[in-house]
């Protein structure tokens, strides 16, 4: 029971770790009023990987190990920890496939910063075509919000190109 009490201290600690990554990961993003798309895909990328990181420290066997003991003592902590690597594991898939679908619209991010307002205009239907595709069918960033965000960060993107070309034209 020593034992046992010692590694729910430990694991406490972790609880308490986790629930701040997670209300940090939770709060409003601050972003200049200019940005553009592909800091969208980076963001998610950033987060992809704080997320993985996690649950590949959660799943070690070290950590495992310690789990196992206490639910041979039927620890009460264990409902808290089985509930927090359930969010980690859902912010993490929400990453992973936010990550993939914003990757289809990679290939429109350099047109879009580089090209003339005219040739730009030529990579808009195949743009929002894949906008649509993402809204259709991810699982996660089907919302208003991020369709909002991304299509705001779109068109922020296609200000500053026409801007660019305006001042140097």
């Amino acid at each position: 029971t020593e034992v046992a009490e010692k590694l729910e201290e430990v694991v406490m600690i972790w609880i308490k770790q986790l629930r701040q990554v997670i209300v940090e990961s939770e709060q409003m993003r601050r972003e200049t009023d200019d940005i553009g798309p592909s800091a969208e895909l980076e963001y998610w990328k950033t987060r992809m990987s704080s997320f993985n990181s996690l649950l590949d420290e959660i799943r070690s066997s070290r950590v495992k190990k310690i789990i196992s003991i206490l639910q041979a003592a039927r620890s009460k902590t264990l409902k808290q920890w089985k509930e927090l690597d359930g969010s980690i594991t859902i912010a993490a898939n929400e990453a992973k496939d936010n990550v993939r679908y914003l990757y289809t619209l990679d290939k429109f991010f350099g047109p879009l910063a580089k090209a003339s307002p005219v040739t730009m205009m030529e990579y808009i239907p195949s743009l929002m075509n894949t906008v649509c595709m993402i809204y259709c069918t991810s699982l996660y960033y089907n919302t208003s919000e991020c369709m909002t965000s991304l299509l705001l960060k779109i068109t922020n993107q296609m200000i500053n190109t026409c801007k660019t070309y305006l001042c140097e034209g």
